[in-house]
């Protein structure tokens, strides 16, 4: 134990290097899967680790701690996965589609999008959930329109995320202020200063861009073939709806979302069996399998044949592996050592908000899980906030944007192969129309710099008086 050491910043560099070279060459040039490079990479950081004098049973124990302290993400996306594929089998998913395409006009769908993924986010608690229901609809509504995918993945996102991060139900929500030592609610009020505004901003812009896409650039032709094709393949009607109604309701009412998500998924087989013409063993294998169908669309076909546990399984082994990446990288200083990097050039409030950022995306990047950042971050940032006297809910809010508003842009991360995955566009497609995010972000450096809603420690605001007292003497 005695000979264990710390890495020096060269040290860190080449093993940093070595993952990027490493996940890069295996995507973009082998053509390899994402999950084969992380594997890889976890060798790659245990050399290290044997180098800086560390056994192989505790670095081998730091992957197991790292893995199960996100197994609660497994678990959600699993049941999320049986839960689309039951919403589809069961008319969910195609009823919203059919009604939104007759209902929702293209100048406003994208302001349309981002309020009802907002709104069934905060409702729920998941943006995983959020984007695998009402993300999928959407999508469909958006191609249904003519309307560019990535651009309504932007939407999409941008709803998800704000609704997620303010909700107390949401796992990542609890996990940021718990991890920081903030009550739940004092965190979400804090973070209304942040996210009203660039709320406000990002709905401007997705309104401004809708009204570009006039009803002379609508193919009301391609959109009724598409409702012909949706009401002769599926039972479309309200009823339909009841699904997510039970799902939203149980989660508003605050029951636990992994069993709430799994009954949705079961009434969703239900539902199947009952409305759209399956045996329930058939309704039933779609939460495993996800949902298949040869309508002869082509539309419906690529859109909702997807979902059941079994294609979650490429997101749940890139978080298993992740968070095992997460937790080698703790155990030997990695993220330590770049956080003394950074203690130096922290001065103020500015510098300290752009840090923590940094920290959450660079925890996104390395530890390939949103999870890891939101659970590193605030351990990493926490002795700043309190030498500088900033209130813990200013580290909170922080960590949020830097670990959850970040997650979905990094393609290889548990919310960047999730997102992509789900609705069938290219991390770095749907990238550029994350405003919500990059307004965020924005607002964050913005906020430090200017001191605006950046909130003191009552122990500072005493030094201060008696400072004032002394000059004043």
């Amino acid at each position: 134990m005695s000979n264990e050491r710390l890495p020096s910043i060269f040290e860190v560099g080449v093993v940093l290097l070595a993952f990027l070279a490493i996940v890069f060459s295996f995507i973009a040039i082998f053509k390899l899967p994402i999950q084969l490079a992380l594997f890889v990479a976890w060798f790659v950081v245990i050399l290290l680790g044997l180098r800086l004098g560390f056994n192989y049973e505790s670095l081998q124990s730091s992957i197991i701690k790292g893995i199960s302290n996100g197994l609660e993400a497994v678990i959600i996306l699993m049941a999320v996965g049986a839960l689309i594929g039951t919403w589809i089998a069961g008319g969910v998913v195609p009823t919203i589609i059919y009604y939104g395409l007759d209902l929702i006009h293209p100048s406003i769908f994208l302001l349309a999008t981002l309020i009802i993924c907002a709104l069934t986010s905060l409702a729920t608690g998941t943006s995983w959930g959020t984007v695998g229901t009402a993300g999928i609809a959407m999508m469909g509504i958006g191609e249904g329109l003519g309307l560019p995918l990535p651009l309504v993945a932007g939407a999409v996102l941008s709803g998800a995320y704000f609704g997620d991060k303010l909700s107390p139900l949401s796992d990542s929500t609890v996990l940021a202020a718990s991890m920081s030592k903030v009550n739940v609610i004092s965190h979400v009020k804090s973070m209304l200063y942040l996210d009203v505004p660039a709320f406000t901003i990002t709905a401007l812009l997705f309104t401004i861009t809708g009204f570009s896409y006039s009803s002379g650039n609508l193919d009301l032709d391609r959109v009724q073939s598409i409702m012909t094709a949706l009401n002769h393949t599926f039972n479309i009607s309200p009823l339909m709806l009841i699904p997510a109604l039970i799902v939203i309701g149980l989660l508003v009412m605050k029951k636990p979302s992994i069993p709430t998500i799994s009954l949705g998924a079961l009434v969703g087989v239900v539902w199947a069996a009952l409305f759209q013409d399956l045996s329930f063993v058939n309704a039933l294998e779609t939460a495993y399998n996800g949902f298949s169908i040869e309508s002869g669309s082509k539309f419906i076909d690529t859109l909702l044949n997807r979902g059941g546990i079994s294609g979650m399984l490429g997101s749940i082994i890139v978080i298993i592996l992740g968070l095992g990446i997460g937790g080698l990288l703790e155990k030997i200083g990695v993220l330590t050592v770049i956080m003394k990097t950074f203690v130096n050039k922290i001065n103020n409030a500015g510098s300290l908000s752009t840090s923590t950022v940094f920290i959450g995306l660079f925890s996104n990047v390395f530890g390939c899980a949103m999870y890891v950042s939101l659970i590193l971050t605030p351990k990493l940032m926490e002795t700043s906030y309190d030498r500088m006297h900033i209130d813990r809910r200013v580290l909170s809010r922080n960590t949020e944007v830097g670990g959850t508003m970040t997650s979905g842009m990094v393609p290889w991360s548990d919310n960047g192969i999730f997102m992509a995955g789900v609705l069938g566009v290219s991390t770095l497609s749907y990238l550029p129309f994350m405003w919500m995010s990059f307004i965020s972000i924005a607002l964050v450096i913005i906020y430090g710099y200017t001191g605006k809603f950046i909130w003191y420690t009552s122990s500072y605001e005493k030094d201060a008086e008696s400072d004032q007292e002394v000059i004043g003497s």
